[in-house]
């Protein structure tokens, strides 16, 4: 299983080339490349995205390290704000080509929670869908990913839209799995009852084909490193293995970790050095479950 990390945290403090040096020296594998915000850059632009991917692809293949996935702009869509919408939609087509350029193997698109008189899983399929011309053409796929809402009513976290393992999984099923597949965000199963180990096996082998690893208390959705939450590591790694998960182990730490030191670049190489030793530790887990 090999170690890949997202990018976002890195690349700000550092830059593209730097960061990918970096993350290169200090051991990771690949890397996820995050295009939530830098999507709406000049880098990442339809006149300049073409160029920036074939350089980052460049600067990884010299640091003998690749780009495995990539994350989509977030939300997908939006409700009631066409303004919002009309933005997102190309950036989202911009993405899907970006990570086909870098090669990375799927892309990050978040499903959208609906109003009560909209069906959920209508919306989203034909959504989905409307993206798979991109996918072909990038060689990519898109990956769906769990998600939670929150209910400011309650000020608490709530499920929405495939929140559980076994909804992830009816979604994915309706999609050609040629070009879609999914990511479990480890972190987001406890935020919404779940754990992590039971929506894997839900998911099971053939539909689960990526990881986004991060903790939290079960409260916030912190996006720290591992054991600085209340997830059951070991019961992780071992229902991975137990469904022979083959994909990879990538990080979405940010937040309350690695964002803490994003004007402190020493802290920061220390908070990597701390991800890379416990990543290695949890693959070994996996290796190792019986």
């Amino acid at each position: 299983m090999i170690l890949s990390t997202t990018t976002d945290s890195v690349f700000e403090t550092f830059g593209y080339e730097n960061g990918i040096r970096l993350l290169a020296k200090l051991g990771f594998d690949a890397l996820d490349l995050n295009l939530i915000h830098p999507i709406y850059e000049a880098e990442f632009s339809e006149e300049n995205y073409e160029s920036t991917c074939l350089k980052l692809k460049q600067w990884a293949e010299d640091n003998n390290i690749y780009f495995n996935q990539a994350h989509a702009p977030f939300p997908s869509y939006r409700f009631g704000d066409d303004e919002y919408n009309e933005k997102v939609k190309p950036a989202l087509i911009r993405s899907i080509k970006a990570a086909g350029l870098v090669g990375a193997k799927q892309i990050v698109v978040h499903p959208t929670a609906c109003p009560d008189s909209v069906d959920q899983k209508e919306f989203n399929i034909e959504f989905y869908n409307s993206l798979l011309p991109y996918a072909k053409e990038a060689h990519t796929k898109i990956a769906l990913e769990n998600m939670w809402g929150f209910d400011s009513a309650q000020n608490k976290i709530v499920p929405n839209v495939c929140s559980f393992g076994r909804e992830l999984a009816d979604f994915f099923d309706a999609l050609d799995p040629e070009y879609f597949t999914v990511c479990l965000d480890v972190g987001h199963c406890g935020l919404v009852g779940q754990t992590a180990g039971a929506a894997i096996f839900e998911l099971g082998g053939q539909r689960l084909c990526a990881l986004h690893v991060h903790d939290n208390d079960n409260v916030r959705d912190l996006h720290t490193i591992p054991y600085q939450g209340k997830i059951n590591w070991d019961a992780v790694m071992t229902a991975l293995k137990c469904i022979e998960y083959d994909g990879d182990f990538t990080y979405e730490v940010g937040g309350h970790f690695l964002s803490t030191y994003k004007n402190e670049p020493e802290l920061m190489v220390k908070a990597l050095e701390l991800m890379v030793t416990t990543g290695r530790i949890l693959i070994a887990k996996y290796d190792n479950a019986f």
